[in-house]
């Protein structure tokens, strides 16, 4: 089963990384899909794919590095790093897809400017000052 979703995040992102073509990235949805990122902020199928698709000029040409793909059951975990073209800002970007009945039904993002890694390191001391 591990393979068999792990397939279904590849395939989902690799259309979507390859071509941009967000509708192909719908058809690896389920229809009660949620996605959720830090701060309680959730979003419907149809909310996220839109988030998506507006992303899309603002981020052209943005090269994406898979650097882990990891499935335990339901859950595939996917660690990438994401950078824009001409020396542009980069990103670490954890995500965790559950799949549910051949389809993706969840996901969580999390994303840390790697300038910041270093004070991400220590964010507990700022509250201490």
């Amino acid at each position: 089963m591990t393979t068999e979703n792990t397939s279904i995040v590849q395939r989902a992102l690799a259309g979507l990384i390859e071509t941009g073509d967000v509708a192909a990235l719908g058809q690896f949805l389920s229809d009660d899909f949620v996605h959720h990122r830090p701060g309680s902020t959730t979003s419907t199928k149809a909310e996220w794919l839109a988030a998506v698709h507006a992303a899309l000029v603002p981020l052209a040409g943005m090269q994406v590095e898979i650097h882990q793909m990891l499935a335990d059951g339901d859950h595939v975990v996917v660690y990438s790093r994401r950078w824009l073209p001409d020396a542009g800002p980069e990103i670490a970007v954890v995500d965790i897809w559950r799949i549910d009945g051949g389809l993706i039904a969840e996901g969580w993002e999390i994303i840390e400017p790697v300038a910041q890694v270093a004070a991400n390191l220590v964010w507990w001391e700022s509250a201490q000052r």
